[in-house]
């Protein structure tokens, strides 16, 4: 038993003697240890940034975040049936179709409940007001 753990023993050690050495030589060659007042300024690019970074991002655009993640998730999903496709044959066909089918219905759905839908209720009362000529 012992000898088939020897490997992760050694793999340990060396894992603590690497990070040991890192930490170690990073307070040797690190810079200077006294602190001004740009030390803890963000820096980007070399622009000196100005305001906050707190600003108001409308909540549609988290509703479109979160879409894309669950219909990106999709993606994922097709593709490892594409890599499949001749192990899993004609039942992982019709799963896959299901599976789409609930997608499908999904989108639908947030379409018809207007999640998808960015306008603002200023920009909706112009359009169902808007007279064709």
């Amino acid at each position: 038993m012992s000898s088939s753990l020897w490997p992760l023993v050694v793999y340990f050690f060396a894992v603590i003697i690497v990070i040991a050495g890192m930490m170690g030589m990073s307070a040797v060659l690190g810079g200077s240890k006294k602190r001004t007042k740009a030390t803890n300024e963000p820096f980007e690019c070399g622009v000196v940034p100005y305001g906050t970074a707190h600003i108001r991002v409308p909540v549609p655009f988290f509703l479109m975040a979160i879409f894309f993640v669950i219909f990106d998730l999709e993606a994922v999903f097709l593709f490892a049936y594409a890599i499949s496709l001749r192990d899993v044959g004609w039942p992982g066909y019709f799963e896959v179709l299901i599976f789409i089918g609930i997608l499908l219905a999904t989108l639908i759905y947030l379409w018809r409940l207007g999640a998808l839908d960015w306008r603002t209720k200023k920009q909706k009362f112009q359009q169902s007001n808007y007279i064709k000529y």
